[in-house]
């Protein structure tokens, strides 16, 4: 799905630590053992009528961005509650609390009831200060409050703080789909298994994808779910060795996925094959597990057209084995909204892992799982 990654990330996960070490954020608040409910894509946003229509602006800006499977997708709807309603919402999946300290409003009243003083302190002088709580009121919750001395305080903290703010509700949003897709009973263990033996990697492989192509003269693994139906998924590993971080640039990827979905993503006369699509085409430098990747999203055509979509695509050098991985997903679903497709296709590229960042135990279980 797509995101704002780059390196301000880095300063985010400073922030985030910093914020959750701070004892005593919500005083005789209490997590639930219950689920949190409700969809990804949503954030309740609580918060005075009148104080939220004086910073709705930048937190549309924030959350709803717009992405293009080709048609155009909110990354979050953004739902506003009064603070009145936070007994019948308070286990929904992302929550933000916003309001100016001091104000007078509902929303200003409770936040000054639910944090300590010097945290009140700390969201009125640092402009970079935001408080993020987890498992709240619900289990595998994320909210935050937002607050400053003002009004114009708190749509400059929102804008100064934009990036990082998406960033940490889209990557909870990905670590609880991850949870809720990862199913040991449903992973096909042994073709992970065969996956790390021949190859040094492995990728979560659920029970409803196939091993369509394993072409190791190409450094080429194609994963398919539901073919010739309207809600198809492809997933492919392709990696070449003894490579150079030169690799890294925009140029390098198109080529490369160009020349292997030419190869192999071919329409079922041979007469057409998938490209990258000119329009919505976007690059960001990431964190993937650790190392520095590009990420990638885009749509993908046929050369003869007749059809299309999203794929979102991770590049990144591996030092250890000197590969550059290219890791695709790509949806072929036109009669459905894409944008949780997105996100659950990009969470299970997440799920790479070379040998070195395996445990020993993980090892073992894959290979033992192995039937030949």
């Amino acid at each position: 799905m797509t995101k704002t990654r780059n390196y301000k990330q880095m300063k985010f996960v400073i922030k985030l630590i910093t914020a959750l070490s701070i004892s005593l954020l919500f005083i005789g608040c209490n997590s639930s053992n219950k689920p949190a409910k409700g969809f990804e894509d949503e954030i309740f946003v609580v918060a005075d009528s009148i104080e939220y229509s004086k910073f709705k602006d930048v937190l549309d800006s924030t959350f709803e961005k717009i992405i293009y499977t080709p048609q155009p997708e909110k990354i979050f709807t953004l739902k506003r509650i009064n603070p009145s309603q936070i007994e019948k919402y308070k286990r929904r999946k992302n929550i933000i609390i916003a309001a100016p300290l001091n104000s007078g409003s509902q929303t200003s009243q409770f936040i000054s009831a639910v944090v300590d003083s010097v945290v009140e302190k700390k969201l009125a002088k640092d402009q970079n200060f935001i408080v993020y709580k987890e498992n709240l009121w619900a289990r595998n919750q994320l909210v935050a409050v937002l607050s400053a001395s003002s009004i114009q305080n708190l749509r400059s903290k929102i804008l100064q703080n934009s990036d990082d703010l998406l960033y940490a509700f889209q990557k909870f949003s990905d670590k609880r789909l991850f949870n809720s897709l990862y199913k040991a009973k449903y992973e096909q263990k042994g073709i992970e298994g065969k996956f790390l033996r021949d190859y040094g990697w492995i990728i979560y492989m659920q029970v409803d994808y196939h091993l369509a192509l394993n072409k190791p003269e190409d450094n080429f693994v194609w994963l398919r779910r539901a073919p010739g139906s309207n809600m198809e998924r492809w997933i492919f590993i392709h990696w070449i060795e003894n490579a150079t971080p030169e690799y890294l640039n925009e140029d390098s990827i198109k080529v490369i996925r160009n020349r292997i979905t030419k190869k192999y993503y071919l329409t079922s006369d041979n007469l057409g094959y998938v490209v990258v699509a000119e329009d919505y085409f976007t690059i960001n430098e990431v964190n993937f597990n650790g190392r520095y990747a590009l990420f990638t999203q885009g749509l993908w055509d046929l050369n003869i057209k007749g059809m299309g979509g999203p794929f979102v695509n991770y590049v990144f050098y591996d030092e250890d084995t000197r590969r550059l991985y290219m890791l695709d997903g790509s949806i072929f679903a036109p009669k459905y909204y894409k944008r949780n497709l997105i996100q659950q296709m990009d969470v299970t590229l997440q799920s790479f892992q070379t040998e070195n960042e395996i445990t020993e135990e993980r090892k073992r279980e894959l290979l033992n799982a192995i039937e030949d």
